[in-house]
This record gives C-alpha cells, structure tokens and sequence, in this order.
C-alpha cells in the first residue's frame, strides 16, 4: 500500500507564490477529492507533484512511501508509480497511442524487460471495450483529432494500462456529456483497490456522484481551507463557496487567474518527458 504525502508544501511560478502550505496524506485504498473555485492552486498542486519544470518548490516536501519524489525526474516519478490524468492533454502527431502506451508501459519495468506483446494486446482490447471507445485507437497519434471526451477517455485507458499506486486526475469530468462521464466514472471505481490511492480534482459533485470519496477538501489562497466527508460536498451543491469564505474571512481566493496555459504546458512536457525526447 503507498503512501503520498505533502507537507507545508509551497511552490511559485515567475516569482509570485501560488501554493502556500498544502498538507494532504493519500493512502493506498483511499480517495480524495479537491474542490474550490477557479485560480485557488488545485491544477498547480498536481503539476508541482508530477514535477511541471516551471514550478518553483520554496519550502515543504513530497514523498512516496517515504522517498523523496521532489529530487525525482518526470519519467522518475511515473516509473514509481505517480499517474496525473489530465485536463488538456497534449497531441503528439506520429506517435501511435498503442505505441505511447507500450512504451510507457516497458519503462516502468526491470531494464531489458518487455510487456507481452500478445498479453498487452488482450489487456488493451479490453480496456478500449470498457471505455466503448472506437476500435481504430490503437493506430490513431496520441491525441491528434480526439475530441475533449476522447481525450479524457484515453487519459483513464492509460490509467488502466499502466496501474499506477497513486493517481490524481485533474477536473477528468470537464467537457464531459452525462454518458461519456458514467463510462469514466464506473472504470474509476473498478480500478479502485488497497493498492490505488486516488486524488479526484473537480469543480464540481457530478463527478463524484460516480466516483465516491472517501475525503473531501476545500482549496483556497493555495492551500487546503477546509476537509470533511460527502456532507461537505452536499452543503457546497446547495450553498456554493461564499459561507466558506465568510466563515474563514477570506476576500479573494485566488492565487493565480489563469492557469490553462500551465496544463497544457504540463501535457506537452510530461508526454515529452514519457517518450524521452
């Protein structure tokens, strides 16, 4: 069972200071959800912990099952078994997605061993059906012409495949019809075991309406305000943030505007870094 865990973690891009003292434990067999507004540092969390270049750790640590993951490279971190599904992810034209994910799947493994070709294929096939995803995937590039729900879709399929012991999918519920959404939320919970520790970040509760948390918290001005259980999501669907804010005495909680451009650059580096170029 892994353990991921976060302590007084801050982290700045450009100088200015974004994440201000995140605490946060995951075990394995455990899932959490982040909730907040836009611009409260919940997209930058996952990129300081899959280790986007741009992202500046001034103070705190992370680590996995006690190893240090900030003294770890990209590829480091994914070969230990830390997964980000995310919000946008990048298009790599000619690179195949069976190829990507084979690849990814090879890397992880004891230098000079290979996956099964034919157990990869059965293992691929089937997940590709659990997804009811087109069955041309396997020769498709990465992500070229995929619409938003394909996208996110192929972000789970990589999920399944690669059997992370941590995983955290970034707002993986966005540009996402109710059909599509079941279908991501049902294979999530299939996968979930002793062995996953999972962190779910989201706006909103319909996402966990198919995915149930075990934790819940609240993030604000950078770092977690608030943690409780399902309650807590119920009272935010009917009251919204404001009573929050009010009850803490917070006026403005964001701690950066914009942050789409961060995950994109997140996409293009992390798939960089996972095909070694």
């Amino acid at each position: 069972m892994s353990v991921l865990t976060i302590k007084d973690l801050h982290a700045e891009v450009d100088g200015k200071e974004i994440l201000k003292g995140v605490n946060l434990e995951i075990k394995g067999g455990e899932t959490h959800a982040i909730m907040g507004p836009n611009g409260t540092g919940k997209s930058t969390l996952a990129s300081v912990v899959m280790g986007h270049p741009k992202f500046t750790v001034t103070k705190g640590s992370v680590t996995l099952d006690g190893k240090n993951v900030l003294d770890m490279e990209v590829d480091e971190r994914a070969r230990a078994g830390l997964f980000l599904g995310m919000q946008s992810p990048a298009e790599v034209p000619g690179v195949t997605n069976s190829d990507f994910i084979k690849t990814a799947m090879n890397a992880r493994l004891e230098e000079g061993k290979n996956v099964s070709l034919f157990k990869f294929i059965l293992e691929y096939d089937k997940a590709v059906s659990e997804l009811k995803m087109n069955e041309d995937l396997p020769h498709r590039y990465l992500n070229e012409g995929f619409s938003g729900g394909e996208k996110k879709r192929n972000e789970i399929l990589q999920m399944k495949m690669l059997k992370p012991t941590i995983a955290i999918l970034d707002e993986i519920d966005s540009g996402l019809d109710v059909d599509a959404l079941k279908i991501v939320g049902e294979n999530v919970t299939k996968m979930k075991s002793k062995d996953l520790g999972l962190l779910l970040i989201t706006h909103y509760k319909r996402l966990l309406e198919y995915i149930e948390a075990d934790f819940v918290h609240v993030m604000m001005v950078g770092k977690i305000v608030k943690s409780g259980g399902v309650e807590l999501i119920k009272k935010i669907d009917t009251e919204g943030y404001d009573w929050i804010k009010k009850e803490l005495g917070i006026e403005d909680v964001r701690v950066i505007v914009e942050e789409e451009e961060e995950k994109v650059l997140l996409g293009v580096c992390a798939t960089k870094e996972a095909l070694g170029l």
